[in-house]
């Protein structure tokens, strides 16, 4: 115990650990935001679709949307990432990051389905009705009425499940996507120091996710307010 709080706290070994392997830990942050941004608008489209489509009063649509939210949810995402990283890859000329993300924003888009399904049930039933009743189709309804207030509703479920997101996107390293677990682990394996490359990289997800839960709140704040106008 004793050794690793002088590891912890000996500026030498942040130097050798850390200072040295700087270029290594940008590339993986610059990859890690890459890799989860692009699975989180892949994760909102798949979610808001799938979220209406769990409303649907047609049946076989429910149902379509139904089993995928719950094959999704009880399954394993780094058993779903092995499926589309070495599943799809060879449809993607053996891509590296187009498997990833597919698999990250589809595992992602079964719970967004779920936050956006019960942020429409939460809008008054009368909504839909009084917009049918002045000529309004059901798509243009839930287009224009029910989504928006929706939408403002889930805020605060949709920014934790990003946060997840992004956390989650640290199981690509598996795969030997460079992002920022990644490059810890090559920090570790050069160095033989595996808690300060550990905390430094924590730390670097701690910033991106509390900074992502700032902007939320910010939005959330300015959403109610105008919904008070």
């Amino acid at each position: 115990m004793e050794h690793l709080l002088q590891e912890l706290f000996d500026p030498l070994v942040w130097q050798r650990s850390v200072g040295a392997y700087m270029p290594v830990f940008i590339n993986g942050l610059k990859n890690t935001l890459i890799i989860s941004a692009q699975a989180l608008v892949l994760a909102s489209i798949i979610g808001i679709v799938a979220g209406v489509m769990r409303v649907s009063r047609t049946r076989w649509i429910n149902r379509i949307a139904t089993v995928y939210v719950e094959i999704i949810r009880n399954t394993p995402l780094l058993v779903q990432l092995i499926i589309f990283y070495f599943g799809l890859g060879p449809l993607f000329q053996n891509s590296q990051t187009i498997p990833l993300v597919l698999g990250l924003g589809v595992f992602t888009g079964a719970y967004v389905a779920e936050i956006v399904r019960g942020g429409i049930q939460s809008v008054a039933k009368g909504q839909m009705e009084a917009s049918l009743s002045v000529g309004m189709t059901y798509t243009q309804a839930m287009q224009l009425i029910i989504l928006p207030q929706a939408i403002r509703k889930i805020l605060p479920a949709l920014a934790g499940q990003f946060i997840s997101t992004i956390k989650d996107s640290s199981l690509v390293s598996v795969f030997g996507y460079p992002e920022l677990t990644h490059a810890a682990n090559r920090v570790t394996a050069a160095t033989f120091r595996a808690l300060v490359p550990s905390i430094f990289v924590a730390g670097c997800y701690f910033v991106i996710c509390y900074s992502i839960s700032l902007v939320i709140q910010y939005v959330e704040r300015r959403t109610a307010r105008s919904g008070q106008v």
